[in-house]
């Protein structure tokens, strides 16, 4: 019977169970189209009213298998823009967006929750301005916010967030950190509705870049990580708890905390790895080293430490410490299986950056030691500071360069020779007080070889001893010996000896004798932002005393020889323009450097000097050495442009004050004499011709003397003076000189005439111009008008004024059509400049039977304050007085007895 009973149950049971599974497939079918239009609208709605940034998309489909078996909605072909100021680039773009709907919110709430989110093939852009505006501030604040409210109230409560085969670029411009994430997919779970919750992550990347201040310190590294991240919304601060991080093959382990503050962040970083194996530790340097590291054996253990703890507050010039510990115990490398591996090598270094500054940089490299079968080399090194550091150092060594050179395998770098050495140095090195550290020892290279893959042969024979020795710290007992120096280069030996000691009072024995061919000796040690080439002959002899040379004391000198340069060429990041010396030939004769026929050339500017230098060996070793010296140069053409501080090569563009190139500085220490003349000379859209005169160059201030040129086709003669104050700043002081020139041509040609003297745009005619004037330059070398000072007389000669609207203006209330455009001779204008203001003394003139009498005030922004008498013919005895106000181009007459006569 149980039997019998039994069977229908099970069938009926089983067609329940069909009919079940049925209903419930078309409820997730059936569900996302009766609810399709009502998500959409609520995911709209949710949009618009949290985001402030424009979101756009292709097509959204609902769908419980998308993400089964979460109800989700999905948007295809996303963009979504940044928020201020990059509220036209966009912030994210995926193929697919799909967030996870909490369906019984869909039902009985007013806002959709979203409590998953998923993206794929995503790029996120994340951007920070200098001023520390970020893209990602893209969600909306009301005053409701302030408010506290139940997390059931809110539209996205998430849970999981997952992102697939994505790529990540943050660029901030207010910390200069920046990184990619290429290859990126991620897996967050945690409740996000929480004011303070843990946040679990599994994290992979194909590629991560990360660069500081355009310096790249990892590239195309694979990291894998595992991490736990208590995150506080309220406070707006991370804590990671766990964070095993896997950087190509080395394990890393990061803890710390990061809170947003007001302006700025505090972090408490920790990232360390310990008991690592020195291979895994180079699988995570850069890409160039990865060639190197498959032919290389590698053992050893390694420590590492870096920590980040403090605020970053940029506008109260707050950063954190920076702390940086290295540890190798016990490394072997053999690069290629070469028969001299290295072995016992061991380094330990400690280095911290308080508050990121470098000025307080400590470097504690406590030991570095090695040894190449018998061969050996021992070293440690502390440095404090870097403006006046306390060092502690030490070097030993006995070493073959080719073996260490074999046994390393250095890529591009060939070296030979025997290097022995034994250093020690320990004390205060301070320039301004005289002190150097307490040093004593010699290193010595015998039978020495350099080749280079930047060029195809070697530097040969090089050969040096040098002894240092310092027994009471300070300039004044150093004394350093460089004995028979040589290499081969090319076919052409170099001899230099030296001995030099008092570095206070410098006492020095110097020879120096061979051929360079610059430019190929640069490439062997090739340099990026450099560029060096030409030819170089020496013979020199120089011995004597410093304090001989400042004295005057030149028959205690023995300084002669000759040295011989030819297309020397000069070019880096600091010189826009390659600065060539074509030919030379200095002449050392005791304290002085004759210039023969010396022909240079910058940018478009030419020179041919003679003359000399004094005190070259004092300026080149005194901090404070004054270079002095006597010139005549001349030249064909100069571009006063190309030598502005952190000046480009470009077409003479107008400038502006947010893009200034800089003003010319003058060095403090040049005590120069210049007798100059060049055929023309190109200044701010000036073309100077037949300029000449004489220039000195004294504690940073160019002093200009019976300095003459032609311009708009009259000569101009002109004394005067400049100093810079700082790169962006310089002040002038000058007296002009212009006789019979055409006025509506300085008004075309010249800014400056243009800008104080405006009202000769509707004249033409000659005048004479004696004016002095003193103020400040701009970036960009032009006159900052309010600090102009100073006054003088344009004297008229035969001027014709035309359609000017200020005597339109006094025609139209007299009734007088000859006011109109009158004729003016022999008239002397005595003007004066302070505050922007130019004040013009009475001065008078008679055309046509008048006789007007004009005073008062113009500013250079063309603002009237004129005070005029119109006398009436035949003697101007009566007369019209009036008041002239407005601007140039709208003038404004009272006339009438009860204005004021002047």
């Amino acid at each position: 019977m149980s039997k019998i009973t039994s069977k229908p149950f099970l069938l009926k049971t089983a067609k329940y169970t069909v009919i079940t599974l049925a209903v419930i497939l078309a409820l997730l079918f059936v569900t996302p189209i009766i609810f399709a239009d009502q998500i959409k609208e609520k995911i709209k709605k949710t949009a618009n009213e949290s985001l402030s940034a424009e979101l756009n998309y292709s097509d959204v489909s609902v769908s419980f298998f998308h993400h089964f078996p979460s109800l989700t909605l999905t948007l295809t072909d996303l963009h979504l823009n940044g928020s201020a100021p990059y509220k036209n680039e966009k912030f994210i773009t995926a193929k697919e967006v799909s967030f996870g709907i909490d369906v019984v919110s869909l039902i009985f709430s007013e806002s959709a929750k979203i409590d998953q989110i998923y993206l794929s093939d995503a790029f996120i852009n994340v951007k920070v301005s200098p001023n520390g505006e970020a893209n990602y501030n893209i969600y909306k604040s009301t005053a409701k916010d302030t408010k506290p409210k139940d997390s059931t109230d809110t539209a996205i409560t998430l849970e999981r967030i997952q992102i697939l085969n994505s790529k990540i670029i943050y660029d901030d411009q207010s910390t200069k950190v920046h990184f990619d994430a290429i290859g990126f997919d991620y897996l967050g779970k945690g409740d996000l509705s929480k004011a303070v919750f843990d946040l679990h992550s599994r994290a992979k990347i194909e590629k991560l870049n990360i660069i500081y201040d355009n310096e790249p310190y990892l590239m195309n590294k694979k990291v894998d990580a595992d991490l736990i991240t208590q995150v506080n919304v309220n406070s707006l601060s991370f804590f990671f708890q766990q964070n095993n991080l896997k950087i190509n093959q080395l394990s890393v382990d990061f803890k710390g905390k990061f809170d947003f503050l007001k302006d700025g962040y505090n972090m408490d970083f920790v990232i360390k790895s310990d008991d690592s194996e020195l291979y895994d530790v180079f699988t995570a340097f850069p890409p160039k080293y990865i060639t190197w590291l498959s032919k290389t054996e590698l053992k050893g253990n390694t420590n590492l430490l870096l920590t980040l703890k403090g605020k970053y507050i940029a506008s109260q010039n707050i950063a954190p410490d920076l702390n940086f510990d290295l540890k190798i115990e016990d490394g072997f490398i053999n690069y290629d299986n070469s028969d001299f591996p290295v072995s016992d090598l061991n380094f330990e270094i400690k280095t911290k950056v308080p508050s990121l500054k470098p000025n307080l940089l400590i470097v504690d490299a406590a030991n570095l030691s090695l040894n190449v079968g018998d061969d050996y080399l021992k070293s440690k090194f502390y440095l404090e500071g870097l403006n006046a550091p306390t060092v502690d150092a030490a070097f030993k060594a006995k070493i073959d360069l080719e073996k260490l050179n074999k046994g390393l395998g250095v890529p591009g770098l060939t070296l030979r020779g025997i290097l022995t050495g034994d250093v020690q140095a320990k004390g205060k090195f301070d320039r301004k007080n005289k002190l150097f550290p307490i040093a004593n020892g010699t290193i010595d290279l015998k039978k020495g070889f350099v080749q280079t893959s930047y060029y195809p042969n070697p530097i040969t024979n090089i050969e040096f001893k040098t002894t240092i020795e310092d027994k009471k710290g300070t300039f004044q007992d150093l004394k350093i010996n460089l004995k028979p120096a040589q290499l081969t280069f090319e076919g052409n030996p170099v001899f230099v000896q030296a001995l030099l000691h008092n570095f206070d009072d410098l006492n020095y024995d110097v020879t120096a004798k061979g051929e360079l061919d610059v430019k190929k000796i640069y490439k062997v040690f090739s340099y990026k932002g450099l560029d060096l080439d030409g030819f170089i002959k020496a013979d020199l002899a120089l011995k004597g005393k410093q304090s001989d040379a400042i004295k005057g004391n030149y028959e205690k000198l023995n300084n002669k020889g000759t040295l011989e340069i030819r297309n020397i060429g000069i070019a880096s990041e600091f010189l826009p323009q390659k600065f060539i010396i074509r030919d030379g030939l200095f002449t050392i004769n005791q304290d002085k450097i004759l210039f023969n026929n010396f022909l240079a050339s910058y940018g478009q500017s030419d020179f041919k000097m003679n003359g000399y230098l004094q005190n070259a060996i004092n300026y080149a070793t005194r901090k404070n050495g004054v270079l002095k010296g006597s010139f005549t140069v001349s030249s064909k053409y100069i571009n006063v442009d190309e030598f502005m501080f952190n000046n480009t090569p470009k077409t003479h563009e107008a400038k502006n004050e947010s893009n200034q190139s800089g003003v010319i500085i003058i060095p403090k220490n040049f005590d120069l004499e210049l007798i100059a003349n060049a055929q023309k000379v190109y200044f701010d859209k000036l073309t100077l011709e037949n300029a000449g005169g004489n220039l000195n160059m004294n504690n940073g201030k160019l002093m200009m003397q019976q300095t003459g040129f032609n311009l708009i086709g009259c000569h101009v003669a002109m004394n005067g003076s400049y100093q810079a104050v700082d790169t962006q700043n310089a002040n002038f002081d000058y007296t002009i000189k212009a006789s019979d020139f055409d006025i509506k041509r300085a008004y075309n040609e010249i800014d400056v005439f243009k800008k104080m003297a405006s009202a000769a745009q509707k004249a033409q005619g000659i005048v004479s111009l004696n004016y002095q004037l003193r103020g400040r330059l701009n970036g960009n070398m032009n006159p900052v008008y309010p600090s102009l000072t100073g006054g003088g007389t344009l004297s008229v000669k035969d001027v014709k004024v035309r359609g000017l609207k200020m005597f339109g203006a006094v025609s139209k209330k007299t009734g007088s059509e000859s006011m109109k455009n009158p004729d003016v001779s022999k008239v002397d204008i005595t003007t004066t400049v302070k505050n922007n203001i130019m004040t013009i003394d009475r001065f008078k003139f008679k055309f046509a039977g008048f006789r007007p009498r004009i005073e008062g005030t113009t500013s250079l922004d063309g603002k009237l304050n004129l005070k005029m008498r119109l006398g009436l013919p035949p003697l101007g005895i009566f007369g019209i007085p009036m008041t002239i106000t407005g601007t140039q181009d709208n003038p404004k007459i009272k006339v009438g007895s009860k204005t004021e006569e002047p």
